[in-house]
Order: C-alpha cells, then structure tokens, then sequence
C-alpha cells in the first residue's frame, strides 16, 4: 500500500513539476514589468479568479456553455452513430452517402457560422448548431470505420445461425466497433468543446457583447470592453481545465467499456 501511494506521488509530483516550473518564470517576468502595467501574472490572475467566482459569474458562463456542449455532442453523436452503423454495413449507402460526407468535412465549423446567424439568430441555437456540426464528422467517419473492420466472419457466423439482421448489428457489429465508436465520441467533444468557445467569441461579436453568453462570451466582453487581460487568462485557464477533465472522463469510460484495450 505505502509503496503504491508513492508511485502515486510521484506521478503527481512529475505532472505538476514543468507547469509550476513555468508559472515561476511566468511570475518572475511580471515582477520585472513596468509599475500598472496591465500584463497578467500569477497573482493578478488568481485574484481575478477568486474575484469571478465569488461573484457567480464564471461557474454560470461555464455551464452554459457545458450545456450547449452537452446538447449539440449528444444530437450529433445519436446521428452520427446511427448513420455511421448504416453506413458501415449497406455499401450502397456508403457509396452514396460518403461524398456528401467527404465534401462538408473540410468545412470548418466557423466557415458556416454566418449562415446560421442569419438562419438562428445570436442565441443558443446557432452555438448548438456549430457545436452539433463540428462534432458530427469525428462520430461518422470513426463509427464507419469501426464497422468496416468487424471480423466479416463473425458476421457470417452469425447470419448461417439464422439470426436477424438487427440483432447482428446490435450484438455483433456495434460491440466490435465500439472501440472506434468511443474514439469518435473523444475526439468529437474535444471539437465541440473547441467550436463552442470559438462560435461564443464570434456570435458576442455580432451581439455586441450582449447575446448569448457562455465562457466564450465572457471572454470577449473582458477582451472588447473591460480590456481586462488578468481575467482573459483565468478564462482560458478554465477552458483548458475543462478540457483536461472532459478528455480524463473519456478514458476512464473506455478502460471501462473496453477493458481488453490496452493503452502503449
């Protein structure tokens, strides 16, 4: 047991090591800078951050904005998934479908952001379509990929045991192609974590600062109107953490789900 909690220690001690290394050089440049200047640093920044969390305001932006996450990741993760098993099993419908698919996802998310302020406005419902676009494409093309490479003679097997069609793809092929299906939905809320912060700095542009909230909004409005660096960065640091602890949460769903994939 003692010997486990100091490995652990150790991994904790080796992960903090280079960022509290920067954050001391980070510290010492500030002391060096010239009296007000309004360049962050360590301790402006987490007086900023204690500032924004008393008053409420950096916890509700954030969850907002997790919300729309939450909603546009699930709505295109449902699609995706299920045109992806479609599409991975029917070659007709791959071979119709995949250049539709090929042709819309080298547009970046933000590339269809004017349109759907025309169409949706500045609110909600433009964040959840750029967030639902942005995640739709990592879904589909790994749970298509997922598909195509089940074990055909599983497949086969299966199909000579005279057991339905609907029962193969739900017990045959989805199981096989959950461990591309989970690397999809991964690297899908990464993206649409990304596109909602860039799809709030935007839509609180075209808002004047007032529409539509969320971290990203917030960050514009310490950008365009209070000029306030210190808590651009405590922002920032708040969308890395999330990240960080999204990414974590994923993991641990596939150690669980797919146990007998072992991480290098």
């Amino acid at each position: 047991m003692k010997h486990s909690v100091d490995n652990r220690t150790q991994v904790i001690v080796r992960h903090l090591a280079l960022p509290a290394l920067l954050i001391m050089v980070w510290q010492l440049w500030a002391l060096n800078l010239p009296a007000g200047s309004p360049a962050p640093s360590p301790v402006k920044v987490v007086q900023t951050f204690g500032e924004l969390l008393s008053k409420g305001s950096l916890i509700s932006a954030t969850v907002q904005s997790m919300g729309r996450v939450l909603m546009g990741f699930a709505m295109a993760s449902v699609l995706g998934i299920i045109l992806g098993l479609l599409m991975g099993s029917s070659r007709a419908m791959r071979e119709n479908l995949d250049p539709i698919i090929e042709s819309f996802r080298p547009i970046a998310p933000m590339a269809i952001l004017p349109i759907a302020i025309l169409w949706l406005g500045t609110g909600t419902p433009t964040a959840l379509a750029i967030v639902a676009y942005a995640s739709f494409f990592p879904v589909v093309v790994n749970t298509v990929h997922g598909v195509s490479h089940v074990d055909r003679k599983l497949i086969l097997a299966a199909r000579t045991m005279g057991i339905s069609q609907w029962t193969i793809l739900t017990r045959v092929v989805l199981p096989g192609a959950l461990p591309s299906i989970l690397l999809g939905t991964r690297l899908a809320m990464g993206v649409a974590w990304t596109a909602i912060i860039a799809a709030e700095l935007a839509v609180g542009a075209k808002s004047g600062g007032g529409g539509s909230g969320g971290i990203g909004q917030m960050m514009f409005v310490f950008y365009a109107y209070n000029i306030d660096l210190n808590a651009i960065v405590v922002c920032m640091t708040v969308v890395g953490l999330v990240a960080l602890c999204i990414d974590q949460i994923f993991r641990v769903l596939e150690k669980r789900l797919i146990p007998w994939r072992q991480e290098v």
